[in-house]
């Protein structure tokens, strides 16, 4: 009955929030254009047309074509679902890695939690972001590649979070009674600590989709993240660039699906955030 109280008071300040409902509308449909990409697709993603090269938005064409004569529509479209793939996959694989060494180190302490959380900070002190080029560049490019990467190179803020959470939790009364009845440590960590820390851990991965889908956009602009003929929107950008004073559609439309797409996760993570903790709302 307070898990359903909990659960009703948590969509009713949700619901408020008129910006995190517009995030959480658009990431919806972001959705749907994903899993319903190929019916929805005017063209296929990689259908080459030598006649119609660089030809501006029309009514054939609605978003125009590319270098290639490539529809920038269905390539859109295809984009959306090589991105969101990559923002899941990546976020969780870091979410797995955080939450386990989080828990290990918030609930056992000593000199566990000295160890991996000093391995924390030094992960932390490198740059995140030249040490995915390095290592892409090192092993090559390919979207398992790029979600492992950068799954496997931003896991330390959920880990700090769950430390942070388990510090508090591993106190409290259940807790204690849970040990005073035999529990053992894993089914204390799993079955008893961990579903009260996952709340702030469920507002970190939401923003981290969004991190991620930036860093693969990022990487396929710079010609190290998805490869060609698949459709990314970074990808879609690097055309954009190399024929920007003749191809302007190139460069806006991909740009604009990034910024929209990461500012509605960003809009609805701050949501979530403040429906759960009303307190942490500045």
């Amino acid at each position: 009955m307070r898990e359903h109280r909990l659960s009703k008071l948590f969509w009713r300040r949700l619901k408020k929030n008129k910006l995190a409902v517009s995030g959480g509308v658009i990431v919806f449909l972001l959705f749907a254009v994903a899993l319903f990409a190929p019916w929805i697709s005017p063209y296929k993603y990689d259908d080459i047309n030598v006649e119609h090269i660089l030809e501006k938005p029309s009514w054939q064409h609605p978003l125009g074509t590319d270098d290639l004569g490539r529809d920038v529509l269905s390539r859109m479209i295809w984009g959306a679902r090589i991105s969101l793939a990559v923002g899941f996959v990546a976020v969780s694989i870091s979410t797995l890695i955080g939450v386990v060494l989080g828990a290990l180190s918030g609930y056992y302490g000593g000199w566990i939690e000295i160890v991996l959380m000093r391995f924390v900070d030094i992960m932390l002190c490198i740059p995140a972001f030249f040490l995915i080029l390095a290592v892409i560049a090192f092993i090559g490019p390919s979207i398992w590649n790029i979600m492992i990467v950068i799954g496997l190179t931003s896991w330390m803020g959920v880990a700090r979070l769950v430390r942070a959470e388990f510090l508090t939790l591993k106190e409290r009364e259940f807790v204690l009674a849970a040990r005073c009845v035999g529990a053992s440590d894993l089914r204390i960590i799993f079955r008893h600590i961990l579903p009260n820390a996952l709340a702030p851990v469920f507002v970190s991965a939401v923003l981290g989709v969004a991190g991620a889908i930036l860093v693969e956009s990022a990487l396929s602009f710079l010609g190290i993240g998805i490869q060609p003929p698949i459709a990314s929107w970074g990808n879609i950008l690097t055309a954009g660039k190399e024929n920007l004073e003749i191809a302007w559609w190139l460069s806006v439309f991909p740009g604009v699906a990034i910024l929209i797409t990461v500012l509605s996760y960003y809009l609805l993570g701050e949501g979530i955030r403040d429906a759960i903790d009303p307190r942490l709302k500045i």
